[in-house]
């Protein structure tokens, strides 16, 4: 692995894997979705990419959930298949966020992050401790790798690479285009 694959977060599949169909890729991908995870993985095409994972901070099942931590960061991983060199190019988008109104809703801040994004937000709660004096307990802990391992897991046991992409290539007609991985 080169310093820039370890920069963009690539990653390349074991040896002797074989490559699968980019069919059977997208439905590995699409086959991570399940009811018990706080994220989803759907169609990209309105962003400009073949698949998109994110957080599910508006489904009703999750909202409670999100709104009780007050999560301050929406993730995205925007995911391009690359079928001709067995490749999947990511680029992450964060944004800050921030909940209005009586009844939570996300209203979307001019603060924005592209690339390869790793985020981490934490919560504790101080409290006494057994010996009488203060303590922390951690009350929520949300990772953006709880999202972004998965999607790589699923790539590389097709045989394909996981091409963290730093910047789009520019803007297309609706969305974003993904460059070589070598900008």
């Amino acid at each position: 692995m080169g310093l820039f694959d370890k920069l963009t977060g690539t990653k390349r599949p074991a040896d002797g894997v074989a490559p699968r169909p980019a069919a059977e890729v997208r439905a590995a991908l699409l086959g991570l979705n399940r009811s018990d995870v706080p994220y989803v993985i759907r169609d990209g095409r309105a962003e400009g990419a073949d698949l998109v994972g994110e957080w599910r901070m508006l489904e009703p099942a999750w909202q409670t959930f999100f709104a009780r931590t007050r999560v301050s960061r929406v993730f995205q991983v925007r995911m391009r298949l690359v079928p001709e060199k067995n490749e999947v190019r990511s680029l992450d988008q964060q944004y800050e966020v921030t909940w209005v109104g009586d009844t939570p809703r996300l209203a979307i801040l001019a603060g924005a992050q592209r690339g390869q994004v790793q985020t981490v937000s934490k919560q504790w709660t101080l409290g006494g401790g057994r010996d009488g004096g203060l303590e922390a307990t951690e009350t929520f802990n949300f990772d953006s790798s709880e999202l972004k391992n998965p999607l790589q897991d699923a790539v590389l046991g097709a045989g394909w690479t996981w091409r963290g992409v730093v910047r789009s290539a520019g803007p297309r007609a609706r969305g974003t285009s993904f460059g070589t991985g070598a900008e």
